[in-house]
């Protein structure tokens, strides 16, 4: 017996009806599918700049640090370095005052004569060759002439030297506003010993500058080696 019209409108609807839930299924699936994936992708992009945007203030944060820390160090520097010219120039209106004060006692001709003596001596006794000349003040130009013939003998004596000339350069002389004292030259030139006040004091200077320096300014902590 076959089927009626009606049985098989039935088993049409029967298969459309089938057809569209296995239809919405696939299709809820693919939804739900595309929906975690979106999800995950969602998830993983916002990983992705959650994690750049740490990274990128993270960097932020060190070069601020750095900044930080080179300026503060620069600083730092800055005021050392102002601290050292401070304490530099006043040691430097120290050395300058005592010039001064040399300059004045080189106009004391009770004492200034012994002195220039004295360095001619030594000028001789550093060079010890057979032509010397000397290089003055001007104004110095004929005590040292007077001073010359000591001098010579000192040497003489000290030495056992007999062959010895001593002159003043007459074309040359030390600057008037130097504060005295002399300049040796032998061999046309060639070999110098300045035994200028200035050249004098910046010798003692230097030597007792470290003992100046920790009077004034106390101990340094940074300094290595002492004497």
């Amino acid at each position: 017996m076959g089927l009626s019209e009606t049985d098989v409108a039935k088993q049409i609807q029967h298969m459309i009806a089938f057809i569209q839930q296995e239809a919405a299924e696939k299709v809820e699936e693919i939804e739900a599918k595309a929906e975690e994936e979106f999800n995950i992708e969602k998830s993983r992009l916002v990983s992705q700049q959650r994690i750049k945007i740490i990274e990128y203030y993270d960097k932020k944060e060190k070069q601020i640090e750095l900044q930080r820390k080179i300026q503060h160090s620069n600083l730092a520097n800055a005021s050392r370095l102002s601290i050292l010219k401070a304490r530099d120039d006043y040691v430097q209106a120290l050395k300058e005052e005592a010039r001064k004060q040399l300059t004045i006692l080189t106009q004391d001709r009770s004492k200034y004569p012994t002195i220039l003596a004295n360095l001619i001596a030594q000028g001789l006794y550093l060079l010890m060759e057979k032509e010397v000349s000397i290089r003055c003040r001007r104004n110095d130009r004929d005590l040292v002439q007077q001073l010359i013939p000591e001098a010579i003998q000192r040497y003489k004596q000290d030495l056992k030297q007999n062959d010895i000339k001593v002159t003043i350069d007459e074309k040359n002389f030390l600057a008037d506003e130097s504060a005295g004292g002399i300049e040796l030259f032998a061999m046309g030139g060639k070999i110098k010993v300045s035994n200028t006040i200035e050249a004098r004091l910046a010798m003692i200077f230097n030597q007792i500058l470290p003992e100046i320096r920790e009077k004034l300014f106390g101990v340094n902590q940074n300094r290595k080696y002492h004497d």
